[in-house]
């Protein structure tokens, strides 16, 4: 049984775009009030994180979100936050009640800031009694850091919820090149390859044993955003980030390639580009 639950939407680690919403959930504040204790938990469990800059804001944010003065989107603790869930990875943190225990399932796999951000947004958008609840577990939180609610058995999801969260880089399936799906391949593939490079590749739909060059990018770019414009049938629901991402994806892609030399990871060195079109790209 869910006692309360927690759903945080941010862009994966790799990315270089910091982006976090918040996602319906359910955090009761009433009775044993197990919402307003999983948001101190979920704050208590990510604080270590906070990188020192983010420590520094913290304060001026918590006290925007104790006045429930948080007008989304804005910039906190250098995230976007924003209401589009779209193409985003999700954390979810719950309690649960199992026979004979009550268990604090708390979602490890993705960076600290979003966790915190979307806790205090979350208890922001309460009401103003349980908002003042919700407050007073989180100050407590903030002046014990990595302290954990007693009498609970604890669960950290290492690799995030089964089946929710998109897969790591480098463990995608992919066939014999048609596009069917195969065995997975190793994510030592993506070694040589800077995370911010990886990602961009992933959403231009590159693999990794692709020779990554100038007319395919572009090529590829081009129809990608075809598919993602309102103007072209695509839906408007979060067509604006995916084109920004795209066209991000797009710039990082090009500036990194040298244009005598197109990129190639250690292993394949399989060309993106038909022979016949790069003869005449």
């Amino acid at each position: 049984m869910v006692l309360a639950e927690l759903n945080v939407r941010h862009t994966r680690r790799h990315q270089p775009t910091r982006r976090v919403a918040l996602d319906p959930g359910y955090l009761p504040t009433n009775g044993s009030a197990y919402g307003a204790v999983l948001l101190g938990a979920v704050v208590s469990e990510f604080f270590d994180g906070l990188d020192e800059e983010q420590r520094e804001l913290l304060p001026r944010f918590v006290r925007d979100a104790r006045k429930g003065d948080l007008v989304v989107p804005r910039i906190a603790l250098r995230f976007r936050l924003q209401t589009d869930i779209h193409g985003l990875d999700r954390s979810r943190h719950r309690f649960l009640s199992e026979p004979g225990r009550v268990v604090l399932e708390l979602d490890v796999h993705g960076h600290a800031a979003p966790q915190v951000i979307c806790a205090l947004m979350a208890a922001a958008a309460m009401g103003s009694t349980s908002r003042s609840i919700a407050f007073r577990v989180i100050d407590a939180t903030l002046a014990r850091p990595g302290e954990m609610p007693e009498g609970v058995e604890i669960r950290r999801l290492l690799h995030g919820v089964p089946g929710a969260a998109p897969p790591p880089p480098g463990t995608y399936s992919v066939g014999n090149g048609s596009g069917e799906a195969g065995a997975a391949f190793d994510p030592e593939v993506w070694r040589n390859v800077s995370a911010e490079q990886r990602w961009a590749m992933e959403v231009l739909g590159l693999h990794s044993d692709t020779v990554v060059e100038r007319a395919d990018v572009q090529r590829r770019f081009r129809r990608l955003l075809r598919v993602a414009h309102p103007d072209q049938g695509g839906t408007s629901l979060g067509a604006a980030e995916r084109i920004a991402e795209l066209a991000e994806a797009r710039e990082l892609l090009l500036d990194s390639i040298d244009p005598r030399v197109p990129i190639s990871p250690t292993y394949g060195h399989r060309s993106s580009v038909p022979a016949e079109e790069a003869a005449s790209a």
